[in-house]
């Protein structure tokens, strides 16, 4: 049996108008991470990048000229106030003492004989048997002589004291460092190393940073409500260290320069931290954190969840209906990896932590509300 061409059409028009037609289903909202804010009385800080140096680091100088003969430490250890440290060939410092030594024998014989001539002349003269003139050269003779022993007995010590340059000794309890000269090595004047070690008293550091005009005036304004209270009760520091995590002893700033540096714009701070477990060591770098301004129940915000755009900020925030409206705000500062809200945000608002790339004002989401968990390690 034969389809005609125009019957199959109608067939296959009946059978397609019969389907059913397929529902068009809603999209389901998407689930967005949000977070609530939260209110918290909170410091302010800045950090600083900040050089380390020993409470006190004395360099180590050869004050005697000659070839190194001995180094009698360990480098990098712990020295005491006294211990020798270098000795320098004392041959030709010996010789001076001797020869000194020698006039000083010299002199203290001439002495002796000018001495016993005035002790005989002295007789004559009170019975006028010799001049007057004669007892006086005597007297100048033996005053000369005495002279000449307080002459060499300077001599003597002169010579002593840069004899007792030839050995180098520890000026202070402390740890020394790498030596810059080597046995053989003529030390005492240049080429040759000038400074041959420092040893540095670490039982405290100082840290040193420079603050710029902007920040100076923005921390003194802070401490200007109470004129004496920057001197009488210091600001206390934090310690950074490189790894990023917080040192377990606190800082006074001691020191402030008395101005600013013209090429740089900024002033030099000094500050002092106890260093009891010497883990801290000259020459490291570290950053300072600086208590700024006090906020009393201060907004926090996420940085995470905050957009940047043509100079100003907004954050999405979850309104009526679970729609996202885009909420300019105004901020205060930083806190670790919060903003601090100025206005445009109160406590307990709802806003997007997550996706904020993918959402729109206006979008109907599912807020899944979640802890945000700070990376500060302090």
């Amino acid at each position: 049996m034969k389809i005609s061409g125009m019957n199959l059409l109608l067939g296959l028009a009946l059978f397609y108008s019969c389907s059913p037609t397929p529902e068009v289903t809603e999209k389901e909202p998407l689930e967005v991470e949000v977070v609530k804010l939260k209110t918290e009385s909170i410091t302010l800080e800045k950090d600083f990048v900040a050089q380390i140096y020993g409470k006190v680091d004395i360099p180590i100088r050869a004050r005697a000229e000659g070839y190194l003969q001995g180094i009698h430490f360990q480098e990098g250890r712990l020295v005491k106030k006294g211990d020798l440290l270098y000795t320098v060939n004392a041959d030709p410092f010996q010789e001076g003492v001797n020869a000194a030594t020698s006039e000083l024998a010299s002199a203290q014989v001439r002495l002796t004989q000018a001495e016993n001539d005035l002790a005989r002349y002295q007789p004559l003269a009170d019975m006028n048997a010799i001049s007057k003139k004669d007892l006086d050269a005597a007297i100048a003779n033996r005053d000369a002589a005495k002279a000449m022993v307080s002459a060499a007995n300077a001599k003597v010590r002169y010579e002593g004291i840069q004899l007792g340059y030839t050995q180098i000794k520890s000026p202070i309890d402390g740890l020394i460092g790498k030596t810059n000269a080597k046995i053989g090595e003529f030390v005492g004047r240049d080429p040759n190393p000038v400074i041959l070690n420092v040893v540095s008293l670490i039982d405290s550091i100082r840290v040193e940073f420079y603050l710029s005009e902007n920040d100076y005036l923005s921390i003194f304004r802070e401490y200007q409500e109470d004129h004496r209270k920057l001197q009488d009760n210091p600001a206390t520091l934090k310690l950074i260290l490189a790894d990023g995590s917080p040192f377990d002893q606190t800082g006074k700033v001691d020191f402030i320069n008395r101005q600013i540096d013209a090429s740089s714009g900024t002033i030099l701070v000094q500050s002092t931290f106890a260093n009891p477990d010497r883990l801290i060591r000259p020459g490291q770098f570290a950053r300072v954190r600086v208590p700024i301004q006090n906020v009393n129940e201060g907004v926090l915000v996420p940085q995470r969840a905050v957009s940047e755009f043509q100079g100003g900020f907004f954050v999405f925030k979850v309104g009526e209906g679970n729609k996202l409206v885009q909420q300019p705000i105004e901020m205060a500062g930083n806190y670790r990896d919060y903003f601090v809200v100025k206005s445009g945000l109160a406590a307990s608002d709802l806003v997007v932590l997550q996706a904020i790339q993918k959402v729109t004002a206006g979008q109907e989401i599912t807020p899944k509300e979640v802890v945000f968990q700070s990376q500060y390690k302090d």
